[in-house]
C-alpha cells in the first residue's frame, strides 16, 4: 500500500549524536510507517465491510497471519468494527514478538509488563478457551486498561473456577489500610527495582493470580531432580520498559512536548543506566518463572545496543541454563539480524514497522 511522504522531523543534535553512538541511521525517523491492525479470529468475512466504513483498503500482511496494514492517518477508534471488538491496533513488529513464542493450545503464558494490552489480546486470541495468561505490570491503572481491553474484545474466560484451589494461596488477604499504604508506595516501585541489588518482590492480586505449579514458598526455591520440570510457565513474554526511541510516533511527539523532555526521558545517561538494570531484572525474573524446556521472548522498542544486545549478553553470562533459540518463523519476516546471532531487529526502513528488538530463549535442564 502507499503511505504518505516522509516527514521532515527536525531532530536535535544531541539526539543525532545518540543515534550515531548506537549505529542507528537517523533516516529511520523520516520514514512514515503504516498503521497495523489485527483482525479477531472469525471476523475474516467482515474485511470489505470494514474497508467501506474506514474508507481505506486493508492490505493483508503476508508474513503475519490476521494482520492488516492501512494508511497511518486513518482513524479506527470511531468505527463500528473497533467498537465491536472486531479489530484492534497493534504494530506488526509487536505481533512478531508474540508469534515468536509459538504459542500452542493449552499453554500457560506469562506476559510481564503487560500494558497497554494489545499483545495480551493477541495471546488470548491464540489460546482461545484453553490454557491461561497471567499479566503483570507495575501500575494498577495500567492493569486496569488491560482488563478493559480484554473485556472489550470478549477475550478470556472469567472466573477460572477450576483453577481456584491452585491460585488460592496467592490471593491477597491484607487489611485495607495495608493495601492503601502499598498503593502509595507503588509509585516508586520502578525506581526501587532499578536501584535494588536484590530480586524484586513478585506481587499478585486476584482470585486467579499466581504462578502455575508453584506455591509462594517455592518461588525462589532451588529444585532438584525432575520436580522443577513441571513448574512455571510454558511461555513468557518480557516486553521490557525502555526509552521507546524505536517508536517513530513516540519520537515525533517530542516535537510538541519539547526536545528538553526528550533529553530527560531518552538521552539522560542516569535514566538509561537505571533502565538497563531494570530490564535485566525483568528478564531474570521472567526466566525464573519459565519451566524447563519453555520459551521466553525478550523485546524492547529501543534501537540502542545497551538496552538490547548488552542486556542479553549479561543475562546469558549470569544464567547457565539459558540458551538463545532461532526464531523459525523469522525466515519470512522483513527484519535483520541483531549484533548477537539469533536475535532480530525491526525498523521502519527494513520492516515498515516501528523499531523492535527480539530475542528468544529456552531453559535447559542442567
Amino acid at each position: 500500500m502507499e503511505v504518505d511522504s516522509p516527514s521532515n522531523l527536525p531532530l536535535p543534535d544531541a539526539f543525532l549524536d545518540f543515534l550515531n553512538e548506537n549505529g542507528v541511521d537517523p533516516s529511520v525517523y523520516t520514514n512514515t510507517t503504516p498503521r497495523y491492525v489485527r483482525l479477531k479470529p472469525g471476523c475474516e468475512g467482515d474485511v470489505e465491510e470494514i474497508e467501506v466504513e474506514v474508507r481505506c483498503k486493508l492490505e493483508k500482511v503476508d508474513w503475519l497471519p490476521s494482520f492488516y496494514s492501512l494508511s497511518p492517518h486513518v482513524q479506527i477508534a470511531n468505527s463500528k468494527a473497533y467498537q465491536q471488538g472486531k479489530i484492534y491496533g497493534i504494530d506488526a513488529a509487536s505481533g512478531a514478538a508474540v508469534s515468536a513464542l509459538n504459542i500452542s493450545l493449552g499453554d500457560h503464558v506469562l506476559d510481564l509488563c503487560v500494558a497497554p494490552g494489545a499483545k495480551l489480546c493477541m495471546v488470548l486470541d491464540l489460546l482461545g478457551s484453553s490454557g491461561s495468561v497471567t499479566g503483570i505490570d507495575v501500575a494498577r491503572h495500567r492493569l486496569a486498561a488491560c482488563r478493559t481491553m480484554v473485556l472489550k474484545y470478549s477475550l478470556g474466560e472469567y472466573p477460572l473456577d477450576e483453577m481456584a484451589n491452585l491460585y488460592k494461596e496467592w490471593t491477597s488477604r491484607r487489611p485495607w489500610k495495608d493495601k492503601k499504604k502499598a498503593a502509595k508506595a507503588r509509585v516508586t516501585v520502578a525506581s526501587q527495582l532499578a536501584s535494588s541489588t536484590q530480586d524484586p518482590e513478585l506481587i499478585y492480586y486476584g482470585k486467579n493470580s499466581g504462578v502455575v505449579g508453584l506455591t509462594r514458598s517455592e518461588i525462589y526455591q532451588t529444585f532438584r531432580g525432575n520436580d522443577v520440570l513441571h513448574c512455571g510457565y510454558d511461555k513468557v513474554l518480557v516486553d521490557a520498559e525502555c526509552t521507546h526511541d524505536g517508536s517513530i510516533k513516540h519520537i515525533q511527539k517530542f516535537e510538541y512536548w519539547g526536545w528538553k523532555t526528550l533529553q530527560r526521558r531518552v538521552l539522560n545517561a542516569e535514566r538509561t543506566d537505571s533502565l538497563t538494570v531494570l530490564q535485566l531484572q525483568l528478564l531474570t525474573n521472567g526466566f525464573r518463572l519459565l519451566k524447563i524446556g519453555g520459551s521466553l521472548v525478550y523485546s524492547t522498542c529501543s534501537l540502542t545496543v545497551a538496552q538490547n544486545e548488552d542486556v542479553v549478553e549479561q543475562f546469558l553470562l549470569q544464567n547457565a541454563s539459558a540458551e538463545l533459540l532461532e526464531i523459525d518463523a523469522a525466515k519470512n519476516w522483513p527484519c535483520r539480524s541483531g549484533r548477537i546471532p539469533k536475535t532480530l531487529r525491526f525498523d521502519p526502513m527494513t520492516s515498515r514497522t516501528s523499531g523492535l528488538f527480539v530475542a528468544k530463549f529456552t531453559k535447559l535442564a542442567i
